[in-house]
């Protein structure tokens, strides 16, 4: 294993630079990518046209892993806008293939459903674009209430005929997905396919009345809130976004545009700053110089130059570093940063004014223009603030590098590729990052459902989530398959915050005598010892 961690770390340095070098472009390679389009429904029922888009929503969800990569809904409708196509159409076989192609897809997943009344039914097929091969039919039934399963069980079965490697049953898997209410799901959905602001806020808000710690749907409300201008009510809703789910990133993103509209610049940066914790993404870098520049602090120029070496092709970028070196008075720096902005943008008559101002001495006096007494000086151009958010170009080439990991695990046995993956995720915990650390004990237990680490991790997850029930199982499944210190400690954390306080002392026993000097077996113990003294005291994981 130490040679699979180092290749790891080496991996992992590397993915810093690719994503450095190809901010704004999409990595070309090996990438593994699939698109899962609406289901056709082929039934009369009435009410049941939003499970088409439920099928993308659950497929996608539960077919992602760390070597496969599932484009975006937002991307799916751009791509069908390009090529002219209305998102409800049925489009044809070819158009299928058109539509997979502009996505740069090395998979397509499409099908349909159907319910007579009693019984629910389903059928799904792969498209593999680049042996042209189209699988055969995949199927499912039960009652409409049994929908989840159905699409989750349609999703192992896509799962199956993309990858050979997945060890994992159909149990198994259909078993290591979190529940979910249906209700919630409905609403959820009708909310994304909802045209209209009221639509969308009526039916994330019902979302949340019926499962408040939907964070899909708390996402989806502060994005509906953001691009109608609605800032404080945006804030209000992606504030409660966890740091450790994986919609954080673009969360906070929002969240800082949402306070420096609100001219709260302290905030805005503190949100920004949690997005560049997760992704060094070149809009992001740039964001932070803004808001340092609008704070009066001279760190700015670090940060637009951060940007302007991601991506040295935006003009924006130039024109910003530009500003902020003539604000920190370098003159000779703004010079050339403006004449780099104008050379890629023509038209930048801002930046044509400071330049030309700048070398016939007519630029502003900073100390005057400083001064609130001297209200009649000139004033520079603000600095210009980047509202988009580029996430799937960085996934992308971070999932380039992952497969450049994945090609030289697939050489090792099953075991060692899952401990890779249980290590992995083990790091993403660690430093906060559950989604992907779920991702990557998923991968784990899917390439070897044995892997008591994977499962143990799972619990953990589980537990940082909330779901007891799960964190209980996956727990006492990895303790069944190797009994570690880390499964019962989840146990024991449980059972201590249910106040369980002889089951909680006795795991964390069982935690020491697997491993006599785990620190968090430890502190379980004296915590369990001051809660029966009368002082609460909460462990760490």
């Amino acid at each position: 294993m130490d040679t699979v961690n180092h290749k790891f770390r080496n991996a992992m340095s590397l993915l810093v630079v690719l994503v450095l070098m190809s901010a704004g472009a999409l990595a070309q390679g090996t990438s593994q990518t699939v698109v899962v389009l609406p289901f056709e429904n082929e039934s009369n029922a009435p009410g049941l046209q939003w499970i088409s888009e439920a099928f993308s929503e659950v497929l996608g969800a539960r077919m992602a892993s760390p070597t496969l990569y599932v484009i975006s809904r937002e991307d799916r409708l751009y791509a069908f806008d390009r090529l002219g196509i209305p998102a409800t159409v049925r489009p044809s076989r070819a158009t299928l293939y058109r539509i997979a192609e502009q996505m740069d897809a090395d998979y397509l997943v499409m099908g349909s459903y159907n319910f007579d009344g009693r019984t629910f039914s389903a059928k799904a097929q792969v498209l593999d674009m680049k042996r042209l091969h189209l699988s055969t039919e995949l199927q499912g039934s039960g009652s409409l209430t049994d929908l989840i399963s159905i699409q989750r069980g349609l999703a192992y079965d896509a799962l199956r005929t993309i990858r050979s490697d997945v060890r994992m049953t159909k149990a198994e898997f259909l078993a290591s997905a979190p529940p979910v209410r249906l209700d919630a799901f409905e609403n959820y959905i009708r909310g994304t396919l909802a045209t209209t602001r009221q639509e969308k806020v009526r039916y994330f808000k019902e979302t949340l009345r019926l499962n408040p710690q939907y964070t899909a749907a708390i996402m989806q409300l502060g994005k509906t809130y953001f691009n109608n201008r609605e800032y404080e009510l945006a804030a209000a809703s992606l504030a409660r976004i966890p740091k450790s789910d994986s919609a954080s990133s673009e969360a906070n993103f929002l969240l800082g545009l949402s306070y420096f509209s609100l001219g709260q610049f302290e905030k805005s940066e503190a949100a920004f700053k949690v997005t560049e914790s997760h992704l060094p993404l070149t809009e992001v870098y740039n964001n932070l110089g803004v808001v340092a520049s609008r704070r009066g602090k001279r760190n700015a120029v670090e940060y637009f130059q951060k940007a302007v070496q991601a991506d040295p092709h935006d003009a924006d970028y130039h024109f910003n570093l530009g500003l902020a070196l003539y604000r920190n008075g370098d003159a000779a720096g703004a010079t050339r940063q403006l004449r780099d902005a104008l050379s890629r943008r023509g038209t930048d008559s801002e930046a044509k004014q400071l330049l030309d101002a700048i070398a016939s001495g007519a630029a502003p006096n900073l100390t005057r223009a400083q001064d609130p007494a001297a209200t009649t000086a000139p004033k520079l151009p603000l600095e210009r603030i980047k509202r988009n958010y580029d996430e799937n170009s960085y996934r992308q080439v971070a999932l380039e590098v992952g497969n450049a990991i994945e090609e030289a695990l697939a050489k090792t046995d099953p075991r060692t590729h899952a401990s890779f993956h249980v290590d992995h995720g083990r790091e993403l915990l660690t430093q906060g990052f559950t989604a992907e650390a779920e991702k990557n004990f998923r991968e784990s237990v899917m390439l070897d459902p044995a892997s008591a680490g994977a499962h143990a991790g799972m619990a953990r997850v589980a537990e940082t989530n909330g779901d007891t029930a799960t964190a209980r199982n996956e727990a006492k499944t990895s303790i069944r398959l190797r009994p570690t210190a880390e499964a019962y400690l989840v146990l024991a954390r449980l059972d201590l915050k249910e106040n369980a306080l002889d089951a909680a002392a006795t795991e964390a026993d069982q935690a020491l005598f697997v491993e006599p000097d785990n620190a968090a077996a430890i502190a379980v113990k004296r915590s369990i010892a001051a809660k029966r003294a009368g002082v609460n005291l909460v462990p760490q994981q």
